[in-house]
């Protein structure tokens, strides 16, 4: 029996790709893209949009675990990546170690494998960058970062700073995916933004930020300076949130105290509530 050709239409969840994968085995059709709901073109092609049913989900997973104890938490990395058309090749890689078993993961030159493995090194690269060079402000007692990944690194950086900001209430917001992680009282909740914006530090934020500037400024030495080997280890693009790098103007407050962004957000306790601006 030939399989048919469809595009698919999902939720934008890693469920829902799975989904996805239980509805092409079940139905006998080869999707030719996997798209986004959210982000779907008209095209002259059929389209159908698949539902999120969990139960297929967990089949899908079940059937991966099988074969490998490893597969799942690639596939849940790989689906976190900026790689472009990343559900299709998710799907071709799972079509080829259905087929292939357990030693496809050996082929690692593998057309459809190869970019998955690039994409999730290229993440966790990111990660690691992250985690050293978020820059948290104080906002009122409540600690707040921005960032601007390629990947959603949020959902890896969660661990790693909950854990070391066990005891104080934080907020990252992710300015390329519009989405916060949010933490207060144990308990920590990754939500979308669609409209942010940062609050203005205050008087005393300001004069810390000028410090810190102060010390990173004295520490360098000057004649041994090495601009290429600097932007090896610490990239263009991650120096537009990093405090040291801020321009003058960007540490100072025009003549009064800033007030912190409003907002309502009802993981965060009550006090907390008024200091994040989100639509």
């Amino acid at each position: 029996m030939a399989w048919r050709e469809i595009i698919y239409q999902y939720d934008g969840s890693f469920d829902g790709l799975l989904s996805c994968i239980y509805e092409s085995y079940t139905q006998k059709e080869r999707p030719t893209a996997i798209v986004d709901a959210g982000d779907a073109e008209p095209c002259i092609f059929d389209v159908r949009t698949v539902p999120t049913d969990r139960a297929h989900a967990q089949r899908v997973l079940r059937s991966l675990r099988k074969i490998s104890g490893e597969v799942v938490p690639f596939l849940q990395r790989a689906f976190l990546t900026c790689l472009p058309d990343k559900e299709l090749a998710i799907y071709r890689f799972v079509a080829k170690l259905y087929r292939e078993g357990p030693q496809y993961l050996s082929r690692l030159s593998d057309e459809d494998y190869q970019p998955l493995l690039r994409a999730v090194r290229h993440m966790s690269g990111e990660v690691e960058h992250l985690r050293g060079f978020l820059r948290f402000s104080v906002f009122d007692g409540m600690l707040g970062a921005e960032i601007e990944p390629k990947n959603r690194v949020l959902p890896l950086l969660r661990g790693h700073f909950c854990d070391r900001c066990y005891n104080e209430t934080f907020f990252i917001y992710d300015r390329t995916h519009r989405e916060a992680l949010l933490y207060a009282g144990g308990v920590s909740r990754i939500v979308p933004l669609d409209a942010f914006e940062m609050a203005q530090p205050d008087g005393e934020e300001t004069e810390y930020r000028r410090l810190w500037r102060r010390f990173y400024d004295s520490v360098a030495i000057r004649e041994r300076e090495n601009s290429k080997l600097q932007m090896t280890h610490l990239p263009l693009r991650y120096r537009s949130t990093m405090t040291e790098f801020q321009p003058d103007e960007a540490l100072s407050v025009d003549g009064e105290t800033a007030l912190p962004p409003k907002g309502k957000c009802d993981m965060l306790p009550e006090d907390h509530t008024e200091r994040l601006r989100m639509g």
